[in-house]
Order: structure tokens, then C-alpha cells, then sequence
């Protein structure tokens, strides 16, 4: 049993990395995610707000995984185009978009009031 929670971990392990090797968006989610926590770690975020900040951080990068699973799903089942094939596609980019901009959002009421102080 513990043979095989391991290897689930090495599959999960294997779909990160995929998704970051492969995937545009995701290594831009990934940067703006480290810019983040260097803003956190500069401005001294609280408790609260980590919590904030790495919920969201974490529903975005969870978002790009689920639509890059959905469009490779996609691509399997639908290898020519089909009208269906690309609502499915747009929806999942969609809630990537959606969770982008919650995330940023978030962002903007933790940092921008900090960033002010800061500066004046």
C-alpha cells in the first residue's frame, strides 16, 4: 500500500512538472506566483494574508492543471474540429481567466495599500 501512495505521488510529481514544461501559461502563473511570495516576504504579509495569497495562488495554478488536462482530453476524444471540442476548451480557459482574475484581485487589496505606504 505504501508502494502505491508512492508512485501516485511520482505521477502527480510527473503531471506538475508536464504542465509547467509544456504549458505557456503555466510558467507565467508560476513567475507571478514567485513574485508574490517575494512581495509577501518583503512587505511582511500577516498571517491572513498568506493564507489569502496562497489560496489563490493555488486556485490558479490548479486552474491551468485542470485546463491543460481538459484540453488534452479534449484532443484525445476530438482530434478534428468540432464546435463542442472548442466550447469545451474556451470554458476551461475561461475559469482559468476567472480565477486569474480573482487572484489578482486579492493581490491588489493586500499589496496595493502596502506598496502605498511604502512609497508615500
Amino acid at each position: 500500500m505504501i508502494k502505491e501512495r508512492i508512485k501516485s505521488f511520482q505521477y502527480a510529481l510527473k503531471g506538475i512538472w508536464l504542465l509547467f514544461q509544456t504549458e505557456p501559461n503555466a510558467k507565467i502563473h508560476l513567475a507571478i506566483t514567485l513574485l508574490v511570495i517575494a512581495g509577501g516576504l518583503f512587505f511582511s504579509v500577516n498571517h491572513t494574508e498568506w493564507c489569502l495569497l496562497i489560496l489563490a495562488m493555488a486556485l490558479v495554478l490548479c486552474a491551468e492543471g485542470m485546463n491543460t488536462a481538459i484540453e488534452y482530453l479534449t484532443d484525445l476524444v476530438s482530434p478534428e474540429i468540432h464546435p463542442l471540442a472548442g466550447k469545451t476548451k474556451d470554458v476551461a480557459a475561461g475559469a482559468v481567466l476567472l480565477a486569474a482574475i480573482g487572484a489578482a484581485l486579492i493581490g491588489c487589496i493586500i499589496f496595493i495599500p502596502k506598496i502605498w505606504t511604502y512609497f508615500f
